[in-house]
């Protein structure tokens, strides 16, 4: 049975393909989950793909990772990365490892923006990749879980 990796991402990215593309892109999370899917499957892993607009929502999400002993979490937080202490403090309170990714550049974004409150419990941040990001972050996740390891 493959090792899970949850992919949690936090509010308005529901609306991605429709919500400022020349920010966010095109792409869907549904276009994001296909390829993420393809990519982990050869390397022994399997993608549980969540979103959600509420704060408490992925905390839960977040100690349920925890709880299954999933291979990792990839957080991409959307505004409560710049917000959330409820974030940081659950993911400094469990094992699993959490790559955070942003399809964005917010370094080169509004000043709130460069401010992070999960980057610092983060084991890796990818940031202004647009929809790869997600595929980078499932590859240096794999690579920190030792995933694909006899590929």
């Amino acid at each position: 049975m493959p090792a899970t990796v949850f992919v949690l991402n936090g509010p308005t990215l529901n609306m991605l393909g429709t919500r400022e593309p020349e920010v966010y892109g095109r792409d869907t999370l549904a276009d994001i989950e296909a390829r993420l899917t393809a990519r982990a499957t050869p390397l022994g892993l399997a993608i549980d793909m969540r979103q959600s607009n509420h704060e408490g929502v992925l905390v839960d999400w977040v100690q349920e990772a925890g709880r299954s002993a999933a291979a990792g979490i990839i957080l991409n937080p959307g505004a409560y990365g710049h917000s959330s202490i409820a974030l940081h403090d659950v993911l400094k309170a469990v094992t699993v490892p959490c790559i955070e990714v942003h399809l964005s550049n917010v370094h080169a974004r509004e000043e709130f923006r460069h401010r992070s409150y999960i980057s610092p419990v983060a084991r890796g941040i990818v940031i202004g990749f647009g929809a790869q990001g997600y595929e980078l972050a499932l590859d240096g996740l794999a690579r920190l879980v030792g995933a694909g390891a006899k590929t």
